[in-house]
């Protein structure tokens, strides 16, 4: 038995054109971008139960959005999505599993990331 829950909405930017992506969806919305030192990760906005909007400096890649899947188990967790039909993209040294889902969007399997998960994660059998 593993849990899991949807944790964060990332809009993905290439460094060139990050700082004005950030700026961009900040005034959309509203909202003052909290920027994680140390990170390439600015938090836009809380989307409710637990969930947060945020911007993923990326290195390389096109600019996409993609949804994190937190988990106390990421094996389990990638061997569930990959029955519901993803497909595994790549492994990271720090945990985290890049899939596609069977429409070709990215999604990310990470470790638990988040103070509340308990409240918010479903349990799998």
């Amino acid at each position: 038995m593993h849990r899991s829950r949807l944790h964060v909405v990332l809009i993905d930017s290439p460094p060139d054109v990050a700082d004005a992506g950030v700026a961009f969806w900040g005034a959309v919305i509203g909202r003052e971008p909290q920027p994680e030192p140390g990170t390439p990760f600015t938090v836009l906005a809380p989307l409710g139960a637990g969930q947060v909007l945020a911007h993923q400096r990326l290195q390389d890649g096109p600019p996409r959005i993609h949804l994190d899947v937190e988990t106390d188990d990421t094996a389990a967790e990638v061997a569930r999505v990959e029955r519901l039909g993803a497909t595994k993209l790549s492994e990271q040294e720090d945990g985290c599993v890049q899939l596609r889902d069977p429409t070709g969007l990215v999604f990310c399997v990470v470790p638990v990331q988040s103070p509340d998960f308990d409240e918010y994660a479903n349990t799998w059998p």
